[in-house]
């Protein structure tokens, strides 16, 4: 009896975890696409089109929405290979896919961290006469942290390829293709360089500007214009630690839990894997709501993109009107 109620849970767990691969992470990446791609694009009209004079912080954000942009553009081939449980696109896309997610997620964290302290220094020097607030500056960070990132990530094309598994085509993720024991190697190296060093850093600046605020109190006429940058950065540290860390922390589970050393039950195994896959759209969700952070950071932008949003509709009412008078 004992053997049949641990079998039946063993089944009950499997089933879960077959539900959320097939169901669960094309519907949550459908929609995140979906809005995302919406947010990202509207933004980007607005940096090419609307926005004349910009900043430092205008630098980081474009790259950001660049980056976010490409992310989500790798979901629709990961949808239809969940949906159909096969991947069809051949080995170089199953390579391009899986790096240019992980090009794109380490990226956008480092601009995220860039941000923070760009709102740091905004605060500290708001007549932006620091180097570090320079366009040129910004632009010269932006691209090293491309070339950064690209060599940093450049093992995955070692990593990982397409595999065959009972006949069937799959393009594993990094937690999931073969040699364990090296990816978690890798794969703490990555978390501990690519999300742990920046996660401390916007928190750091994060406390550095509160202490900078409390310090000058008494000489602040006017608390209030310092009240934007402060909640960039509360909501770049609190996006942050919320979206990012589920997923670092259950893929460094998931590759130690493959390491034949260790001694896991089915059981235990489907569990971590059920919960690696239930982070990974969290992941996603952080590119679905960076817009935000295009409407809040200044520079006019907002303003900009609704009336130019309101130029071309007028516009184009009166075509139509013209048309049919």
């Amino acid at each position: 009896s004992h053997l049949f109620i641990f079998k039946e849970q063993w089944l009950n767990k499997k089933n879960c975890f077959d539900f959320l691969k097939k169901y669960y992470l094309p519907a949550a990446y459908t929609i995140e696409f979906v809005i995302g791609l919406i947010g990202n694009c509207i933004a980007l009209f607005g940096y090419f089109f609307c926005l004349k004079n910009w900043s430092s912080g205008s630098v980081y954000l474009f790259n950001l929405c660049i980056s976010d942009f490409a992310f989500l553009c790798t979901l629709p081939m990961l949808v239809f290979s969940y949906i159909h449980e096969e991947w069809t696109f051949g080995d170089f896309l199953c390579k391009c896919n899986r790096y240019l997610l992980h090009e794109n997620l380490y990226t956008g964290i480092l601009f995220l961290a860039f941000i923070s302290i760009d709102r740091y220094m905004l605060i500290k020097y708001p007549f932006r006469e620091h180097i570090l607030q320079r366009k040129s500056t910004a632009m010269m960070i932006s691209l090293g942290i491309w070339i950064l990132v690209s060599l940093e990530i450049s093992p995955i094309l070692i990593f990982l390829k397409q595999d065959i598994i009972n006949n069937v085509t799959i393009c594993p993720d990094f937690a999931s293709s073969a040699d364990a024991t090296g990816n978690l190697v890798y794969s703490l190296c990555l978390t501990f360089t690519g999300f742990i060093i920046p996660l401390c850093v916007i928190w750091i600046f994060y406390l550095k500007m509160m202490c900078f605020l409390k310090n000058r109190n008494q000489q602040l006429p006017n608390r209030a214009s310092f009240k934007k940058p402060v909640i960039i950065v509360v909501l770049a540290a609190t996006m942050f630690s919320i979206f990012f860390t589920p997923f670092h922390v259950m893929r460094n589970v998931r590759l130690a839990s493959r390491i034949e050393s260790w001694t896991l039950s089915g059981c235990s195994s489907i569990i971590i894997s059920s919960a690696y896959i239930i982070s990974k759209p969290i992941l996603f969700l952080n590119s679905m709501i960076n817009p935000v952070f295009y409407f809040l950071m200044g520079d006019h932008f907002r303003e900009m993109l609704l009336a130019k949003i309101q130029r071309i509709y007028k516009s184009l009412k009166c075509i139509f009107n013209s048309r049919w008078a």
